[in-house]
């Protein structure tokens, strides 16, 4: 896995490309001046346990025939404020599912994906307690 990084202006503005040609644009949102134009790199973080716990979810679900509706996710990242470097050490997750199917195997496919599969919440784990939570067709379960 490669990724390529350039700089875009002379301030904190960065992008980022993977070798299909997708790019990112990274900025410094804790700038004093000029307009934030990108995502932070800690933000960049809790979007890739969203994405790597979505697609571990999905994929669980349809190997049993189950295509969800809907899902959506909400990541909240705590961090220690004031240390350098201001790691986090809680993640909260809320997994927003729609469809018919039952809330264990909900559970089941959340479970796996935070316990086994999802490459970036386990790189996290040593450093961040990860919780997550699910709402099934609008009801938490």
């Amino acid at each position: 896995m490669k990724i390529a990084l350039e700089r875009v202006n002379g301030d904190y503005l960065f992008q980022a490309t993977n070798p299909n040609g997708h790019h990112v644009l990274l900025d410094n949102k804790s700038k004093t001046t000029g307009e934030v134009q990108g995502i932070s790199p800690m933000e960049l973080l809790l979007m890739g346990v969203a994405g790597c716990s979505s697609i571990d979810i999905v994929a669980i679900l349809n190997k049993q025939k189950i295509n969800p509706t809907s899902l959506k996710m909400e990541v909240e990242g705590l961090r220690h404020e004031g240390a350098v470097p201001a790691l986090f050490y809680q993640i909260d997750i809320t997994i927003h599912l729609e469809g018919d199917f039952s809330a264990e195997k909900a559970k089941r496919a959340a479970q796996l994906s935070f316990e086994k599969y999802c490459s970036v919440s386990k790189t996290l784990e040593p450093t961040a307690k990860i919780n997550h939570h699910i709402i099934l067709n609008g009801d938490a379960i």
